[in-house]
């Protein structure tokens, strides 16, 4: 497995999140069970799907924050039909797919571990 099928996997649970309100994929869970190494995560991070999915958490935070400008005008308009609170849904599923790929990139990071001593 690599990147590209992390890209789908992550475009597939998108569409699942915003047409059928399925949000039950965890990334993490999901990259520590397929053992992906952390140079495939790091590319997935720099994928166009992930800026796909950063842009869509960007757009709902302004759906929810509301407003009368012409951005929020625009935004109400393209994502108006899912209502707040199935927004507010989304956009904390899609935050968590993205914080959790940050953080298992992390962990993976190469080096000595420390020791914890049971003292």
């Amino acid at each position: 497995m690599g990147s590209k099928d992390l890209s789908y996997i992550v475009e597939q649970a998108v569409d699942d999140a915003m047409l059928r309100d399925v949000t039950t994929f965890k990334m993490y869970d999901f990259l520590k069970s397929n053992e992906y190494k952390r140079n495939e995560v790091t590319e997935f991070l720099g994928s166009p799907t992930a800026l796909s999915v950063t842009t869509t958490v960007n757009d709902l935070e302004l759906y929810l924050e509301g407003g009368q400008d012409n951005d929020h005008k625009q935004i109400r308009e393209a994502y108006g039909h899912l209502g707040k609170p199935r927004a507010r849904k989304i956009k904390d599923y899609l935050s968590s797919i993205l914080s959790d790929s940050w953080q298992y990139e992390k962990d993976r990071k190469p080096g000595r571990r420390r020791k914890t001593s049971n003292k």
